[in-house]
């Protein structure tokens, strides 16, 4: 039984260029990308000059979005902030992307006792909150970047192999897979430069909503003093530096980043969400 896919002829425009939200997502996308870019040539001042005399100061000329409660630029440690926020996740994802689509094909293609034991393998670190996980490793490593990251991308990696796996499980019913495998190709290469294209899309719309995830959970570790070091422009450690600030009824350190953090976040789940809806549509 065949299914026909019926297109309002008026639709077809919107859809090939993108929904005006969108297209908003990712114009902010490409604007926070370039901003972690070019943030060290681009920063008005010294994000971590401290001048106490001028703490909790209003937007002014020199400080267009005032100062933290140290006398830091607001505006240069969002800009260099930008880096650090993207960093972190941009980790999270690479590791947890290559490892998760290794793990997943594998389990795919080889099946049996080996499926077995991958499966419950991610089964149990489903089980484990991701956020304990990183708290407990930071303990044991102290503050830094790198913990927080390895933490979060096996806690993610999960997500991945299972996504990979079902996937791959599709593939090899193709009739192409069974041709290879009659010419003699080996398992290895049928994977890596047969079926991997053809899930690819499908696989890097996941990642790029999981980016949005990570960026929000390192920002979380990072407002509970447990991320990057505190001198790091960091948005998550300017909303923990902020409290003092709100405090004393100048909220607009904290406010800030927030907003980055919250807009940021919601840019890239929906790239990914309208990626993974339009790989949904073209796929037979």
């Amino acid at each position: 039984m065949s299914a026909v896919l019926v297109r309002r002829p008026g639709l077809s425009r919107i859809r090939a260029t993108g929904s005006p939200l969108h297209l908003l997502c990712l114009g902010l996308v490409a604007l926070v990308v370039l901003a972690a870019l070019l943030a060290p040539w681009v920063v008005p001042q010294d994000p971590n000059a401290v001048d106490l005399g001028n703490a909790l100061a209003g937007p002014s000329a020199a400080h267009p979005l005032g100062v933290d409660a140290a006398g830091r630029d607001t505006l240069s440690r969002l800009l260099l902030g930008a880096r650090t926020s993207l960093l972190g996740p941009l980790g999270v994802v690479a590791f947890s992307t290559v490892a998760g689509i290794a793990i997943g094909m594998a389990a795919a293609w080889r099946g049996g006792w080996l499926d077995s034991v991958l499966s419950r393998s991610t089964e149990l670190v489903f089980a484990f909150p991701g956020m304990l996980l990183a708290i407990l490793i930071i303990s044991v490593y102290g503050e830094g970047l790198l913990a927080p990251v390895i933490a979060l991308a096996v806690a993610y990696l999960p997500y991945v192999s299972r996504l990979t796996r079902s996937l791959v499980l599709a593939e090899r019913t193709r009739p192409y897979v069974s041709a290879y495998q009659v010419q003699g190709h080996s398992a290895v290469q049928i994977c890596l430069r047969h079926v991997l294209p053809n899930i690819a899309p499908v696989v890097l719309a996941q990642s790029t909503i999981n980016f949005g995830y990570a960026l929000m959970d390192l920002a979380g570790l990072s407002f509970l003093g447990l991320g990057v070091p505190a001198l790091t422009p960091d948005w998550g450690r300017m909303v923990f530096d902020g409290q003092t600030a709100i405090q004393h009824g100048y909220p607009l350190s904290a406010i800030l980043p927030c907003v980055f953090i919250v807009l940021t976040v919601v840019a890239f789940n929906v790239v990914g969400e309208r990626w993974a809806d339009r790989v949904a549509r073209r796929t037979p």
